[in-house]
């Protein structure tokens, strides 16, 4: 059966996240269930693979958090889309240096893909992990959610403004079984969604990380229950934005959305402006929204980088080096990436 009619099957049209979600997720023909998307030889490379350096500072800054939260005898880490496990594997050697906290963590991976989750298997093998779809499942101790671009990879819905009305985007086939885009106007109820959010009012085109809020929703009820705090880290903007941003990527370059179904990856730009507010709401302590530059800065990489170096032949180095300067430089990730913080209040 053509892949098209495999996507909608008896449905005539599908939202922009329902959509997504099977592209995305679909057990048979899905991007992240099928592939390895990382690393040359797949679509993408995330900070993690780019340089173990990130995935350290990572670790130091759970450290500091445990501090902060009176290092607590029992804790739980829960990475978020954790990838190929690489980062949880350098977060885990580290903080083996660190035997106080080392025997406190119960490390936990969310993580939806079951071909991801073999990949992270096979790296974390050493290691006592365990994954998690159900946080309710977490025991009743401190809670420290994280995730490097989690929140993008989540399906969104999308809508524009138009003559006082609001209209929803859909993907429909036509009589060819060509997908085409298509609009349609949302009730009353369905403005609910996004119409107390101050930062999308008076924008024409509006991008709404449904899916993503309401698995934001369950890790803020266990973090006030608990307490603890969620770190996203994400390429996005905290500026005003208004344009739709969906985008899709294959084998390291541009690629059109409704091309290369199941093999492309596909995300969009995070609006930062909207989680910070979305936190907000949730009660929660929301730090500021800040670039991956600074906030890497502010941990130590540079000072972590010239320790290692010190070692290192000239031509590992200058690698070294290489990494560390598209984690940080603004013209590479320092700057298109933010990063951002909500804990409890207690």
């Amino acid at each position: 059966m053509n892949l098209n009619k495999k996507i909608f099957l008896d449905k005539k049209k599908l939202s922009v996240d329902k959509f997504l979600d099977k592209v995305l997720y679909n057990k048979t023909y899905g991007y992240y269930s099928t592939k390895n998307p990382f690393g040359r030889n797949g679509d993408f490379i995330t900070s993690p693979n780019i340089s173990f350096l990130f995935n350290e500072i990572i670790a130091i800054w759970i450290i500091t958090e445990w501090k902060k939260l009176r290092k607590p005898k029992k804790i739980n880490l829960i990475e978020l889309g954790p990838g190929n496990g690489l980062m949880s594997l350098t977060i885990l050697k580290t903080l083996k240096r660190f035997p106080e906290l080392a025997n406190s963590i119960n490390y936990f991976l969310f993580e939806k893909s079951n071909y991801l989750k073999k990949l992270q298997k096979k790296n974390l093998k050493n290691y006592d992990v365990k994954w998690i779809e159900n946080f309710k499942k977490l025991k009743k101790f401190p809670s420290i959610f994280f995730g490097n671009e989690f929140f993008d990879a989540l399906p969104i819905k999308q809508f524009i403004k138009k003559d006082n009305f609001v209209y929803e985007k859909f993907f429909e086939l036509d009589k060819k079984s060509n997908i085409q885009a298509n609009f349609y106007k949302i009730n009353k109820d369905q403005l609910k969604l996004f119409n107390n959010y101050q930062c999308l009012t008076n924008k024409k085109f509006i991008e709404f990380p449904d899916q993503g809020f309401k698995e934001l929703e369950k890790m803020t009820r266990v973090i006030k229950k608990n307490s603890g705090g969620i770190l996203l880290i994400d390429y996005g903007y905290d500026r005003d934005f208004d344009t739709f941003t969906l985008q899709s990527v294959i084998k390291h370059k541009k690629n059109s959305i409704l091309k290369n179904l199941g093999k492309a990856d596909i995300t969009y730009l995070v609006n930062f402006r909207l989680i910070k507010e979305f936190f907000g709401k949730q009660k929660l302590n929301v730090s500021k929204i800040e670039t991956q530059g600074d906030f890497l800065r502010k941990y130590g990489i540079e000072h972590r980088a010239e320790i290692i170096s010190k070692k290192m032949s000239f031509k590992s180095k200058a690698d070294l080096y290489f990494r560390l300067k598209r984690l940080i430089s603004p013209e590479f990730m320092g700057k298109h990436f933010k990063v951002i913080y909500a804990c409890a209040n207690n």
